[in-house]
């Protein structure tokens, strides 16, 4: 069976596509808004830890209505939820028999709910996996440390190809630099660098 995942090149869904690797035929899909290349960093890792690599077109204008939440929001959750949500779909629509993310079990945004995963199963007859939604992040972490070599820093300065790095362009290009700082907070993210 082939499974399309949503895959940014960090150690979530990196873990994601191992821990489903003996069971579906996994491609690694980037969503990106065309703003920027990102998701050559996307396509790098996917490389390195041996899987095939996709990237889908996502709809600019989510990206920017994205972008007005969360300036109005102050914080970055329900523009980046939203964004999740049309990759989703995005996603569903291309002729997987199963989708998945790299959604975990403690994770604030973005999130699946039972709701709506089953909506996307039966609007498009797709499976839909979050293999790490049992995993908190401790978990995750070890799993990561025993498989992955793994670069962890401040987001602002790891390659990698989510859906944040993008919105921060047109964050900056619509409000200016200023804004960026005050929707997203400081924190790390990863960027998977192959086996370990």
């Amino acid at each position: 069976m082939e499974l399309g995942l949503l895959y940014s090149g960090g150690k979530d869904s990196t873990l994601a596509a191992l821990l489903l690797d003996d069971f579906y035929d996994v491609t690694l899909v980037t969503g990106h808004f065309g703003v920027t290349d990102d998701w050559e960093h996307a396509k790098a890792a996917a490389e390195s830890v041996g899987f095939a690599h996709e990237r889908i077109e996502l709809d600019e204008a989510a990206a920017r209505d994205a972008v007005e939440k969360m300036v109005a929001d102050g914080f970055p959750r329900n523009g980046i939820q939203a964004v999740h949500e049309h990759a989703l779909e995005r996603l569903a629509a291309e002729g997987f028999d199963a989708i998945a993310d790299g959604t975990r079990r403690d994770d604030r945004v973005p999130t699946v709910s039972r709701a709506q995963a089953q909506s996307l199963e039966d609007r498009h007859d797709v499976d839909y996996i979050s293999p790490l939604s049992g995993f908190g992040r401790g978990a995750v972490d070890r799993l990561v440390d025993s498989a992955l070599s793994v670069t962890v820093g401040p987001s602002e300065d790891i390659p990698r190809a989510d859906y944040e790095a993008e919105l921060r362009v047109l964050l900056r290009e619509e409000h200016g630099e200023g804004a960026v700082a005050e929707v997203f907070p400081a924190h790390d993210q990863t960027y998977v660098e192959g086996p370990r």
